[in-house]
């Protein structure tokens, strides 16, 4: 059998003590998407004529638009209301994901994960 592999590795840790800290990271991962699901964000913009509700899953919840922010003759400055809102939203949530990813990793980077 190689070195390294069966009831030791370098450093002193054993492949049952990785599967351990493997599992734990797993589980630890689950109840954060679980509460992440039940988080909300809440974002707006033009000084509150768009407002913009997203949980932990990135899903838009509500969008609010005041009627003064409606102006038939300029539907341009309405849609940029509500894309920067709604971008706003979603990057302060994959902000917060983020955050809490990197207290259950230890900072490392797993692409993918979430």
């Amino acid at each position: 059998m190689p070195k390294g592999f069966g009831g030791g590795m370098p450093g002193g840790m054993n492949m049952n003590n990785l599967m351990k800290q493997a599992q734990k990271m797993q589980k630890q991962m689950a109840e954060m998407q679980e509460a992440l699901a039940e988080k909300t964000l809440e974002v707006s913009s033009g000084g509150g004529a768009v407002k913009v509700k997203v949980n932990g899953e990135k899903q838009i919840l509500d969008l609010i638009i005041s009627p003064d922010a409606v102006d038939p003759d300029d539907i341009e400055m309405l849609q940029d209301l509500v894309r920067t809102a709604v971008n706003e939203a979603l990057r302060q949530m994959e902000d917060a994901v983020n955050s809490q990813m990197s207290q259950i990793t230890g900072g490392m980077n797993l692409p993918g994960m979430f």
